[in-house]
């Protein structure tokens, strides 16, 4: 279970993929030459902007918003408000999909 600092200090998470991560660690090759092509960085450099930015949305829901809730009640910001910027915010992003068991993709499937 993961809890949150005492009011006022700062979160100190790695946003890195874990081993335990759904997230392939090796990036798609397509991709990397895309961005290769299009930015001039080098292979090495466009596969850690790949590996950075699908570790920045392999963050699941659940600790983005425990995150950005500690985050602006740093801030000064009151629940109301909040909660209805991460709504906001949470509309606009790119979010992981929860790890869903055998199971559970049976139910989506067949009901």
């Amino acid at each position: 279970m993961t809890f949150l600092p005492d009011f006022g200090q700062e979160l100190a998470r790695s946003r890195l993929v874990t081993h335990d991560s759904p997230v392939s660690h090796h990036p798609d090759p397509a991709l990397v030459e895309r961005i290769v092509a299009s930015t001039g960085l080098t292979a090495a450099e466009a596969t850690r902007v790949v590996e950075d930015v699908v570790a920045f949305h392999a963050e699941p829901v659940e600790e983005y918003v425990r995150r950005r809730h500690a985050h602006l009640k740093t801030y000064g910001a009151k629940n109301p408000e909040i909660f209805a910027r991460i709504a906001d915010e949470l509309a606009a992003r790119v979010v992981a999909a929860p790890v869903l068991s055998e199971r559970q993709l049976r139910r989506i499937i067949y009901g």
